[in-house]
């Protein structure tokens, strides 16, 4: 029985990662059988209660590292001193982090754009993985966004060296390929999907919360405080996205969804999507049942399935658009870094559904909105066609990890 090791991974409280691993798990038990799979967790009750079935897919879930220091150490790299860019993480590491990666075959280094710069230079998870490459273990970056490093112009040695260590890289979009490819000269890339498009809907009730007066159909929306933080005016953001409610509502007469899809109960309001958007319902009360919020403890796999049953979705949250594209929903995609963008490129050959951060407004949105009913049947058409050839490209992506197992 083959046992990994998913390192990048410590938290089911954002769904997007619950939903790679969920999908990942899943398909190393197609491909290899069953397996066992080492799952870091900084919570490992939660995790496991947000997931009952894990057991039965040979998960184990383990303790995350992650050093009280780690935040000041890489906040501390930001400094422009060339040796603390190339230095990585000079930490030891405990002595049962090690034992843990000594048991499995093979690593998978998960978590979607970890290898960017989007949470400052990645020197733990780096760290981790180079201890598990110097143990002699094949680390498999997967299903990840990788780049782009050139702000920090002393980090891309160090980090290229790093990644031409891997037997492979299989990368989620054809912006990350060609980066690697083309600046930083590496030949171990495979292309891949977000492991995330296989993940399979849970059946859950939705009477809780799903709006009773839907009109001409319900529309998902999915927006956070990542919205403000990759933008530098002075615009309510908060004000602009309730206005494009009511004028959902009250014009065109269709009813929202919102839908958190991270959900940070103990890590602070600013990485809570229902934090956020509480106030916004709270704004809107006078519409009655045509604005309703999902409850926030539904796991990856129930959202998707609520997902599933709305007429058009738009999110910030790039999983919660992948949990709408790949159920052939019409999306448009909030994107604040390259992987929104990178997506939609390789699924329709544009970028025609992507709202950069910095135009969200209440004119935009509803722009985006009268696009999708403009190509609602044709993006429908499209979505149902490719997704069988996406996940059957995960499948493959998958496959070629057993080259690099003994």
């Amino acid at each position: 029985m083959r046992r990994f090791y998913l390192s990048g991974q410590r938290t089911f409280e954002n769904r997007g990662c619950e939903a790679i691993i969920r999908s990942t798990v899943l398909m190393l038990n197609n491909v290899f059988g069953p397996v066992e799979v080492l799952v870091p967790s900084d919570n490992i009750k939660r995790d496991r209660h947000q997931w009952h079935e894990s057991a039965d897919f040979g998960v184990e879930f383990v303790q995350a590292h992650l050093p009280l220091f780690t935040r000041y150490w890489v906040h501390f790299q930001r400094l422009p001193i060339p040796f603390l860019k190339r230095i990585g993480w000079p930490f030891p590491f405990p002595d049962w982090l090690k034992e843990q990666i000594e048991s499995v075959d093979a690593i998978l280094a998960v978590g979607g754009d970890n290898y960017s710069l989007d949470y400052r230079l990645p020197s733990l998870l780096m760290g981790i993985d180079k201890l598990a490459m110097d143990m002699g273990k094949p680390v498999i970056l997967w299903g990840a966004s990788v780049g782009p490093f050139e702000k920090e112009p002393y980090f891309v040695p160090a980090v290229r060296q790093h990644l031409y260590r891997m037997p492979m890289i299989a990368v989620r979009e054809t912006i990350s390929e060609s980066y690697l490819k083309e600046n930083l000269g590496l030949n171990n890339v495979t292309l891949m999907a977000d492991p995330a498009f296989s993940l399979i809907p849970e059946p859950v009730s939705v009477a809780a919360f799903w709006p009773e007066e839907q009109g001409h159909g319900v529309i998902g929306l999915n927006v956070s405080f990542l919205l403000e933080r990759y933008r530098n005016d002075n615009q309510n953001l908060r004000f602009e996205i309730m206005q494009f409610i009511r004028s959902v509502v009250q014009e065109k007469n269709m009813a929202v969804l919102l839908v958190p899809h991270v959900v940070a109960m103990d890590s602070g309001s600013k990485n809570n999507d229902a934090v956020y958007m509480q106030p916004i319902l709270d704004s809107v009360r006078d519409l009655g049942s045509k604005v309703r919020m999902i409850e926030p403890t539904l796991n990856a796999a129930q959202i998707k399935q609520v997902i599933s049953q709305c007429r058009f979705f738009i999110g910030a949250r790039t999983h919660s658009t992948i949990a709408a594209l790949s159920s052939a929903v019409p999306t448009v995609s909030i994107a604040y870094s390259i992987k929104a963008k990178g997506i939609n490129q390789d699924l329709f050959g544009h970028l025609d559904a992507v709202l950069e951060t910095t135009k969200v407004s209440k004119t935009n949105l509803l722009g985006a909105l009268n696009w999708l009913e403009a190509n609602e049947s044709v993006l429908r058409k499209q979505l149902k066609e490719k997704i069988g050839a996406v996940r059957e490209q995960n499948v493959y992506a998958m496959q070629l990890v057993r080259r690099f197992i003994s």
